[in-house]
């Protein structure tokens, strides 16, 4: 199978990836939680918008779990071309949570970063690259 070293490789990277992002993502909610705390609940006095910074919080551990789980399902099934189809669906959901993320950080005054972009959507753009190869191979 073409895709099946590729797919193992951009999956572990997504595996590890995934869990330093979900630890990341408890440590940003907890950083909300406190800055919430200590303005009394009023995100306005430190020029933060509450809505995107929680829909912020929930779309990081949406994605990060996402992203976690697209590279089990990868290394667990490289070898198996006939699933191939579920991790192109996972790889194409863990690009969408990049895309939000950057989308959500545009709007939320951090502006719109293309390097961002680029290194966000690399391990999922290898990830489908490496499913459509494996469902080609079958």
């Amino acid at each position: 199978m073409k895709g099946k070293g590729l797919l193992k490789v951009v999956g572990i990277l997504m595996i590890i990836g995934g869990a330093i992002s979900i630890i990341m993502s408890i440590i940003a909610i907890a950083s909300v939680g406190t800055l919430t705390y200590f303005t009394d609940g009023d995100l306005s006095s430190v020029q933060l918008n509450p809505t995107i910074i929680y829909t912020s919080c929930v779309v990081m551990i949406l994605g990060s779990v996402a992203e976690l789980i697209a590279g089990i399902i990868g290394v667990k099934n490289c070898t198996k071309p006939e699933k191939a189809t579920s991790c192109l669906v996972f790889g194409i959901i863990v690009a969408i949570f990049n895309l939000l993320g950057i989308i959500i950080g545009a709007v939320g005054g951090s502006g719109f970063n293309f390097v961002s972009l680029i290194i966000g959507l690399v391990l999922p753009v290898l990830f489908i690259v490496g499913a459509v190869m494996n469902k080609k191979s079958n």
